[in-house]
């Protein structure tokens, strides 16, 4: 069984300081599997990752690669040996295009000069065999997040030598039809004998493609197992204990009864080249309630924040704060107003990387601790982020350390709680709970809740069913920019979510069909 063993770590330890964030690891991929790697944020996993990538070094401990044993001080390193690591956060460089982002680093010459006709030719090969088509020479800046992880997942499907592929979190910002284009692709490149590591937090998902899996929990490996041989509930189990799961918020009121906090209507977004990202969408949002948005990618549902935000000023219909017909004018006008908003990149929109951790809880409020001078009463702004921190439970020792410091969940609370120290009356989250664990899941669920028991109204979306009927009071369901359906109480259903999820398209295709036969 040996010669399937294509990496062998061998009682990895890695220390920083103060922490101990590996301890006497060991650890086997297997060759041509998938192998699954879970455990909850700051478990190991990922560091385990960066050194198997040559990122990082081990404070102690052995790689073995066939056999024999190998230290990668770089990625160069790691890549020279066949070994690619797709990273949770992006890795691009927005400025640039598509074909220049996919061979950063591997360029193709001819006489000396960059080869950019085959590196276009290359690109709209790769991104063909991902069934994404787009064009090679759109700059990376103006795609979404979803079309962006396609791009990394393509950068690193050219690597001519790759023997493994580290994929953290790839499916995060994928829309479930690109999900099973990528799970098509991992299989292609197992039965050709590449290895892959997976590291994802939808549990489901790593059941239906995963071969082997390895849990870490507290920086050592506590259980493995065939996929075969186990169940989400024991995957649960080993992670985090007996019991845990999703919290829901069950309760009795009718939501109609309730002031209306947000009226929209006929929200409607056009296309650049023609068509709508949104069409005439209309909801309302009660005080207190949570309402979910639930769509595939490229449903409409961001675009729906950015609307409300300011950030789309070519929208038109109209949207109403108690009742009042409100001119939308720019994002801090809408800050002031009642309104925060979460974005969905964390790493991009809603974090300053550079800064500390309190500078980037108090940044929205800026104006509330800045005196007549234009000088900063830093005192009055550390009690205010004091207190943000105990309310949204950020688990961190000194707030003046860097932001990157901390784990994906805190990242998130930390996100989280400079949305709500503006003291908003509504809170528009996007993927609240992307890229994080399901520990840290529940702690942001439960934010949630205990925001909108205070009185605040918020609007929700995430990609993931299980966590949209958890959260919601009531479900929108977006396609394609349509509203598609709305649904409330025991017609909460995945089934009923997933139907509805394709109307749009169904919608969409029949009005081309009448506009063709129209023209005709």
């Amino acid at each position: 069984m040996a010669d399937e063993i294509y990496l062998h770590a061998e009682k990895i330890d890695k220390i920083y300081p103060g922490t101990k964030a590996l301890d006497q690891v060991s650890f086997d991929i297997k060759r041509g599997k998938v192998n699954v790697l879970i455990g909850e944020n700051g478990a190991g996993k990922s560091t385990l990752m960066r050194i198997i990538a040559g990122i990082e070094q081990p404070s102690s401990g052995k790689l073995y690669l066939q056999g024999k044993e190998v230290v990668f001080n770089s990625t160069v390193d790691a890549r020279a040996n066949g070994i690619a690591i797709i990273h949770q956060e992006l890795c691009l460089f927005p400025n640039l295009t598509v074909f220049q982002n996919l061979f950063m680093a591997s360029e193709r010459t001819k006489s000396g000069i960059l080869d950019d006709a085959e590196h276009r030719k290359l690109a709209r090969q790769v991104l063909a065999r991902l069934n994404y088509p787009i064009d090679p020479d759109t700059r990376v800046g103006d795609l979404r997040v979803g079309q962006q992880q396609m791009i990394e997942i393509a950068r690193n499907l050219l690597i001519p030598n790759l023997k493994i592929l580290i994929m953290d979190e790839p499916t995060s910002s994928l829309s479930e039809q690109e999900v099973d284009v990528l799970f098509t692709i991992m299989r292609e490149l197992t039965a050709s004998g590449i290895s892959i590591v997976y590291i994802s937090h939808r549990l489901e998902e790593l059941m239906r493609i995963g071969d082997f899996v390895t849990i870490f929990r507290d920086g050592r490996l506590v259980a493995e197992a065939a996929v075969k041989d186990i169940d989400v509930p024991w995957i649960v189990k080993q992670m985090v204990g007996e019991g845990k799961s999703y919290p829901t918020r069950k309760t009795q009121v009718d939501w109609s009864t309730r002031e209306k906090v947000l009226e929209v209507k006929d929200l409607t977004l056009p296309k650049s080249g023609g068509g709508y990202l949104l069409n005439k969408v209309s909801f309302d949002l009660h005080q207190g309630e949570i309402l979910g948005l639930y769509g595939l990618l490229g449903a409409g549902r961001t675009e729906v924040f950015e609307c409300i935000m300011g950030m789309r000023p070519e929208h038109t219909g109209t949207i109403k704060l108690h009742g009042k017909e409100i001119t939308i004018t720019s994002l801090d006008q809408q800050i002031k107003k009642g309104f925060a908003w979460l974005p969905e990149d964390r790493q991009r929109d809603g974090l300053i990387q550079t800064m500390d951790i309190d500078k980037n809880i108090a940044l929205t409020n800026i104006e509330a601790y800045t005196g007549p001078s234009g000088l900063i009463n830093n005192g009055k702004e550390g009690e205010a982020v004091e207190h943000m921190i105990k309310d949204v439970h950020i688990k961190v020792a000194d707030k003046k350390l860097p932001i990157l410091s901390l784990s994906g969940g805190n990242q998130q609370k930390c996100v989280f709680a400079k949305g709500a120290l503006t003291k908003p009356e509504i809170m528009l989250l996007d993927e609240p709970s992307r890229g994080i664990d399901i520990g840290a899941k529940t702690e942001i669920f439960q934010l949630i809740y205990q925001y909108a028991e205070r009185g605040v109204s918020l609007i929700v979306v995430s990609s993931e069913l299980e966590e949209i009927i958890a959260i919601a009071d009531r479900i929108i369901v977006l396609s394609s920019g349509y509203k598609a359906a709305e649904f409330v109480g025991d017609d909460i259903t995945q089934n009923n979510l997933v139907k509805a999820s394709y109307y749009g398209h169904q919608k969409l295709k029949e009005e081309e069909a009448a506009a063709t036969a129209a023209a005709s």
